[in-house]
């Protein structure tokens, strides 16, 4: 008994110890703060931790952004037994362990196991495979969360058998809530204790936090703690204390992660949209961060020739003249040399008709045993014997040193894979690559007919839910499915969004709501019994989380019907019907 106490004790000490981000951490889904998208009123998530019917899920997104508090929550509210690893310090042998623990938890007291893997995408590919058979048949719940996307760095077997939910950085409101959450609690944060958070202040921390719940809480417990408190006994929090306690801006950049390749593809997104001030910034963004120059000069060059091309021949003598000099010369000068190739690609003429290549690349698959036509065979090793080169017109013998004839295989004749632009040099080519087309084609169309036309099919994968739901919504008529594109496409619905079909009857609506939003939720308002019966016997085919919730009544007894389900608060991103 007294070791009990002692141990009891012991931790409740540690539990005072830890740092004000720890002790914050929140318990339940009221006091998680943010990420509405995913867990607020009404969401599938939200209806699944609820009611304790999770299935597997990967939490992806910047960190502090809430993803193992997430999964804390979960652990408090779900029956099941809740085993938590970190990837960083775990290998084989602790998922084999909890593998155990999990089949003998499930064989003697059928109780399910929850593992969360935090950092899941430190695991190498034979560390995830150990998981995925146990996933698989159900003995093992898994939640992963990761700051990488999971597409890229989270084996696709365990992908595809986990729903991926996307956690967004903070907004400023959702870090001022989280400060205050802690200046207001007695037992965790500072309640007891008479603190006074200037407005400037919690605006300078939230500012520089860049999104993180953490940065903010800790520069918090800096700022209380080590700030004596008044005359009156008040701890005064003012933007000078909060300079002291967080001065710089947290910078999310992984050279190898996510980050990195997003600033990047907005760096070169910038320059192909001809903006330099956002050129600038994000070229800013990655020297601030440390980003190796090289790899910055690697990427225009690239962009040189694929973006700018014909339209500037020059540009890749530019770059590669800047990233030169910047070699010669180094930082911090070298920037000068940065920033001139940036501006330089960012105000060029635009041209990605290089593509024309990789035109004929698929071309050259498509058609890899197309022979030389005879005349342009190598007539040197023929000598007469098979006619090579018979018939070849000399170009240099006409004048303009051009003349018409068929330079492809006979079954590519009439192909087009270069398309010249209207923008800078490019410009100046155009009519007469157009005008020798034309006479080529001529020459064709007195020779030979045009090749027919090739026709290309795809059949794209679809789940077994998706394969019913397409029978159901392609049962209906051409008429009503020209009706059910025309509603939907302009409404643009996110995945996650909720959507509300005042009119249910067929299903029409309700049935391409469901398979547009499948992270999201689906509310049919049925008429009469006799529909509403329809819908809920078709609903049966699917899970019930991702069934739509059938409504019986009449529009104007809408908000009464869902305030008898509690879900008087939802709020509709679509309303159709």
């Amino acid at each position: 008994m007294s070791q009990d106490i002692f141990d009891h004790s012991m931790q409740q000490q540690l539990e005072k110890e830890q740092p004000l981000a720890a002790r914050m951490r929140p318990r339940t889904l009221d006091e998680y703060v943010g990420q509405e998208h995913i867990v607020g009123p009404g969401r599938l998530l939200r209806r699944a931790i609820q009611a304790d019917q999770l299935s597997s899920l990967i939490f992806y997104g910047p960190p502090g952004s809430g993803k193992t508090t997430l999964a804390m929550v979960i652990a408090n509210t779900t029956k099941s037994h809740f085993i938590t690893i970190n990837a960083v310090l775990a290998g084989v042998a602790e998922i084999r362990e909890a593998i155990k623990s999990a089949k003998e938890r499930r064989g003697m007291y059928g109780q399910r196991t929850t593992l969360f893997v935090d950092e899941v995408h430190r695991w190498n590919k034979a560390q995830q495979d150990a998981l995925l058979p146990w996933v698989e048949n159900g003995t093992i719940i898994l939640i992963g969360a990761t700051t990488e996307n999971p597409y890229f760095s989270v084996n696709p077997p365990l992908v595809s058998r986990s729903r991926v939910f996307q956690l967004r950085r903070l907004t400023a409101d959702d870090l001022r809530q989280v400060a205050r959450q802690a200046l207001a609690d007695p037992e965790r944060g500072y309640g007891k204790l008479r603190v006074e958070l200037r407005p400037e202040a919690l605006d300078h921390l939230v500012g520089v936090a860049n999104g993180d719940a953490r940065s903010v809480l800790n520069a918090l417990e800096l700022a209380v703690e080590t700030t004596p408190p008044n005359a009156e006994g008040i701890v005064v929090v003012d933007t000078a204390v909060a300079e002291e306690s967080i001065q710089q801006r947290a910078v999310l950049y992984d050279k190898e992660g996510d980050v990195h390749y997003d600033t990047i593809s907005a760096f070169i997104k910038s320059l192909r949209g001809s903006d330099p001030d956002a050129a600038m910034y994000w070229l800013a963004r990655m020297v601030y961060a440390g980003e190796d120059p090289r790899f910055i000069f690697r990427r225009m060059l690239i962009f040189a020739g694929e973006d700018v091309g014909l339209a500037d021949p020059g540009a890749i003598a530019r770059v590669t003249a800047c990233a030169e000099a910047f070699d010669r010369v180094g930082l911090p000068e070298g920037r000068f040399h940065l920033g001139l190739a940036a501006l330089y690609l960012a105000t060029a003429p635009k041209s990605n008709s290089v593509m024309a290549f990789f035109d004929a690349l698929a071309a050259v698959e498509k058609e890899w045993e197309a022979e030389v036509p005879t005349h342009l065979k190598d007539a040197s090793r023929d000598k007469e014997g098979f006619g090579h080169g018979a018939g070849y017109l000399y170009p240099h013998a006409y004048q303009d040193h051009w003349v018409a004839q068929q330079y492809l295989p006979a079954s590519l004749q009439g192909n087009v894979f270069y398309q010249p632009s209207e923008q800078g040099y490019e410009r100046t080519i155009k009519v007469t690559v157009e005008r020798r087309r034309e006479a080529q084609l001529a020459a064709m169309l007195e020779g030979e007919a045009l090749a027919p036309p090739e026709v290309l099919t795809t059949s794209p994968e679809a789940r077994a839910r998706d394969r019913w739901l397409q029978r159901v919504i392609s049962g209906t008529s051409a008429q009503l499915a020209r009706v059910r594109e025309r509603v939907f496409e302009p409404l643009a619905l996110q995945r996650h969004d909720l959507v509300l079909d005042l009119n249910a009857g067929s299903g029409l609506l309700t049935w391409e709501a469901v398979r547009t939003v499948p992270e999201g939720g689906v509310w049919a308002l049925a008429a009469d019994e006799r529909a509403a019966e329809a819908l809920r016997q078709q609903a049966a085919q699917m899970s019930e989380l991702e069934r739509p919730r059938v409504l019986l009544g009449a529009v104007e007894q809408l908000p009464a019907l869902l305030e008898q389900r509690g879900e008087s608060d939802l709020r509709f991103e679509a309303i159709v019907g």
